[in-house]
């Protein structure tokens, strides 16, 4: 894992282009191993993802289930959210000389792998509501809903400054991992027998 300076670096470095300060991309580590090094977002995610995972859980499996059958459980919803995370890097990465962005697929990956981390600690308020007020499920609702749109503007601008191939070419890339991930997402729930409630 690398060191927690160069972790704050990167992390600074993304949110400075999510917030339209391109130079941001300076921050960020470009190399082969920082490529790789990138993926360990994932870890700081973490913490984040679990929160979220844990009321779903109990939504679930309810209060007679047993410890574990609740770790099993976790461990799908986990193979699932990080499935959904990988997978669409990995079908860039086939198309990427396609659609004219191989000479910035390396800074896109690792903005972006810095930049989910930071969407995942944004979108922390409504998984913190839903675990201590497990009824309050059309605040969670709107709250998840806004906090998405604004993920997704940020998204957007990161994508921009990390490709610099303009508005339309960050439009694409953007609609096309959005779309990847939900397809990723729902496909790992079916094929791990996950029936999220409605």
């Amino acid at each position: 894992m690398p060191p927690a300076e160069d972790i704050h670096r990167q992390l600074l470095g993304a949110w400075r282009m999510m917030t339209g300060k391109r130079d941001g991309i300076r921050l960020l580590d470009l190399s082969v191993d920082g490529f790789w090094n990138s993926f360990f977002a994932i870890i700081v995610a973490l913490p984040v993802m679990v929160v979220g995972w844990v009321p779903l859980v109990n939504e679930i499996l309810g209060a007679e289930s047993t410890m574990g059958q609740r770790l099993g459980y976790l461990l799908r919803l986990a193979i699932v959210d990080i499935g959904a995370w990988v997978l669409p890097i990995a079908g860039l990465a086939a198309v990427a000389g396609i659609v004219g962005i191989r000479d910035r697929f390396v800074a896109y990956v690792v903005a972006s792998n810095w930049g989910s981390a930071l969407f995942a600690w944004i979108m922390l308020p409504p998984s913190l509501v839903r675990l201590v007020f497990p009824e309050a499920t059309d605040a969670v609702i709107g709250l998840s809903l806004v906090l998405f749109l604004v993920t997704v503007v940020l998204s957007w601008r990161l994508t921009d400054a990390a490709l610099d191939k303009g508005p339309a070419m960050a439009t694409g890339i953007v609609a096309g991992v959005l779309l990847a991930s939900i397809l990723s997402l729902f496909a790992l729930q079916d094929l791990l027998g996950i029936v999220v409630p409605q």
